[in-house]
């Protein structure tokens, strides 16, 4: 019995990872905790787990008396005569006798068995937690096998992650059996077991991303200094190369692109912008609003503000489409970002609209009476200004000002 009993959890530490002189320790709570159900808590005893002999040996010691008052700690002289007495014991002696694990009856050895399965699940938990622990911010490779209303439950080693709806990158399509990239973002200890959240919405999973990809970040020649994302949509990445000769927009750019391309891929095709990194605040910002042009920046190092100066023009650019580029510039580069608009020269524009390409805009009525009026380009109606426009007897004050906010608009977006 005693050798079933060790070799069933000998094997349970080949396969769950325990250690062996762990698993000998909880066997001897186990089984002292049996030795003083059966025979009390001042019983004196010792248990000696063999794991490699797969036994189990458990010694009584109790006093030899006269006259036994309490058989649980003590012997009568007459009874250790009867038994042998081989070491010639006397009373006031102690007795060492060896307990048979049958001796401690069916009930206690199944109970012993039900306790050291629990103290197993327990520190099977303990393990999965400790292990999970280790890999915070690590990037894991696991296999969806449940997809769920408001998460996902990754298959990684045999344990159980989870990927919440918050975690996902928005419009990206999970199937069941595929593999998945994610970073341990958390790791909870809850009473049904450690619970590990995993994420590719966080902003660390992206910088893992580039550590794969860009071997002059792994090595720490390049640094990344900042990182702002929408998961899925866009992101910007701030980075700085310890290493005057290493180019580090183009060394996380690779060549033909190789290198961000596949980051974008594992991304949903989320728009990655890398720049450079700059100590100066408004070069920095400069810098995360490019390609647009600024006319002026201002500042205030203390509040963390700075208002920008740019063209009408180029305001579209520096917002971004739903004000997602203004947003992760803000992000980047840790300034609240303010835009005073001016309005550009029309002699600057490098570009004209010809009017018939405004037709849907304009309205086909307001085309053809602009067009009777010898107007044929955007610019042309632009320069004439409201003083010319106001000739034009079909136009009223409010016509006009509509007329010259609709080209300006087109003006902007065409930038």
């Amino acid at each position: 019995m005693n050798y079933d009993i060790v070799e069933s959890f000998a094997q349970m530490v080949r396969e769950k990872g325990i250690d062996r002189d762990v698993l000998g320790g909880i066997l001897e709570d186990i089984f002292g905790l049996l030795v003083r159900k059966k025979y009390g808590e001042n019983a004196k005893y010792e248990v000696v787990v063999n794991m490699d002999r797969g036994d189990i040996e458990i010694f009584l010691e109790r006093e030899i008396v006269e006259k036994v008052e309490d058989p649980n700690t003590q012997i009568s002289i007459d009874e250790v005569n009867a038994k042998g007495n081989e070491d010639e014991l006397e009373v006031g002696d102690e007795y060492v006798e060896k307990i048979e694990l049958a001796s401690l009856g069916r009930r206690l050895v199944t109970l012993a068995k039900q306790s050291l399965n629990q103290k197993i699940r327990e520190l099977e938990k303990d393990i999965i937690y400790n292990e999970y622990k280790e890999l915070l911010g690590e990037i894991v490779v696991g296999e969806i096998y449940q997809i769920r209303k408001n998460d996902i439950l990754i298959n990684h080693n045999k344990n159980e992650l989870v990927l919440p709806r918050s975690e996902q990158i928005p419009f990206e399509k999970y199937k069941k059996g595929e593999t998945i990239r994610a970073i341990v973002m958390e790791v909870k200890k809850t009473n049904s077991g450690p619970v590990i959240i995993i994420s590719r919405a966080d902003n660390l999973f992206l910088q893992r991303l580039f550590e794969i990809e860009v071997p002059e970040i792994y090595d720490g020649i390049i640094e990344i200094k900042s990182i702002a994302r929408e998961p899925g949509e866009r992101a910007k990445v701030a980075v700085e190369s310890t290493d005057n000769r290493i180019d580090a927009v183009g060394a996380c750019v690779g060549m033909k692109g190789v290198r961000i391309h596949a980051i974008v891929r594992e991304l949903n095709n989320e728009n990655i912008d890398v720049i450079h990194y700059s100590d100066d605040p408004a070069t920095f910002i400069q810098r995360a609003l490019a390609p647009a042009k600024l006319k002026n920046i201002e500042i205030n190092e203390d509040e963390k503000k700075a208002v920008v100066t740019a063209d009408s023009d180029q305001v579209s650019m520096i917002v971004g489409r739903n004000g997602v580029n203004i947003r992760l510039a803000m992000k980047l580069t840790g300034y609240e970002i303010e835009i005073i608009r001016e309005e550009k020269p029309f002699e600057e524009y490098e570009e004209d609209i010809e009017l018939i390409d405004l037709k849907e805009e304009l309205g086909a009525d307001v085309y053809e009476i602009l067009i009777n009026n010898r107007y044929d380009t955007a610019l042309e109606v632009l320069k004439a200004g409201p003083e010319k426009l106001k000739e034009i007897k079909e136009f009223d004050d409010e016509k006009i000002e509509e007329i010259l906010e609709i080209i300006k608009s087109q003006f902007e977006e065409e930038e």
